[in-house]
């Protein structure tokens, strides 16, 4: 199977509400998303919901009824609020991260050798309410089979090395490490997901790598989409402004 895209829309909502209005919209912008070709659509929202907000979780739950193939994937930590949001919205996929709550970004994967207790009812729970259970988790392909040993159904393998690694000397190690990691991944019965820093430039390298089901990216999603677009708009609005008074629209008073 082609590997899907899952298209994290935490920026989208950053500028959203920067502005305090609903623009622009998260839905507009993930039903677009669907209709070229993405696969799913990704929040992660944070305890300050400074970008993605829960109620964003249940819009898009609403959204994804237009559109029955595509999936729903709601990261973050898992503290009581958000797994209240879970529970209640039920994704297709709920993907846990250690995230501290004023982190800026996800910055590293679970040790499962500390966090195992309590992550394993956390799981369960989810999976009572057959909510899809991935974990974020570094490239290391020993940690691979104590993700399955507590539930886990996937992981996701957090890519920024991988991005960091890219067209330097180290790309070979460092692509070493993780197919090495799906492979002990996909042994140990777990389906593979990877995102953080994966661009128009490293996705396609990164993706000779076997099995993987799925790529969320959104950061770099939004700003190369800022760059493709952003001369034509300059364009567009300098010659509005060029115009003569005589060549503008009328407007009756």
């Amino acid at each position: 199977m082609p590997t899907a895209l899952s298209v994290n829309l935490n920026k989208i909502a950053l500028l959203r509400n920067s502005r305090g209005r609903d623009y622009p919209s998260i839905l507009k912008f993930g039903r677009r998303a669907l209709q070229n070709g993405a696969r799913g659509l990704t929040i992660h929202p944070r305890p300050d919901q400074r970008h993605a907000r829960y109620q964003d979780a249940y819009d898009l739950r609403a959204l994804l009824e237009e559109f029955q193939e595509a999936e729903l994937n709601i990261e973050g930590n898992p503290i009581d609020e958000f797994m209240d949001m879970v529970l209640d919205v039920g994704p297709d996929q709920c993907t846990l991260v250690p995230d501290q709550p004023g982190q800026i970004t996800s910055d590293h994967g679970y040790d499962l050798d500390m966090d195992t207790e309590t992550l394993k009812p956390v799981i369960e729970k989810l999976k009572r309410f057959d909510v899809r259970v991935s974990l974020f988790m570094d490239p290391v392909p020993e940690n691979m089979a104590k993700a399955r040993a507590i539930g886990a159904d996937r992981v996701e393998l957090y890519t920024e090395s991988w991005a960091q690694a890219f067209m330097t000397p180290q790309e070979d190690q460092v692509y070493e490490q993780f197919r090495l990691s799906v492979l002990a991944a996909r042994e140990a019965g777990l389906e593979v997901n990877a995102g953080h820093d994966l661009d128009l430039q490293n996705l396609a390298m990164f993706l000779t790598i076997p099995d993987i089901a799925e790529v969320s990216i959104g950061h770099a999603l939004t700003v190369e989409a800022l760059e493709s677009g952003y001369d034509s708009v300059i364009r567009q609005y300098a010659a509005i402004c060029s115009l003569s008074m005589e060549s503008r629209p009328n407007k009756d008073f």
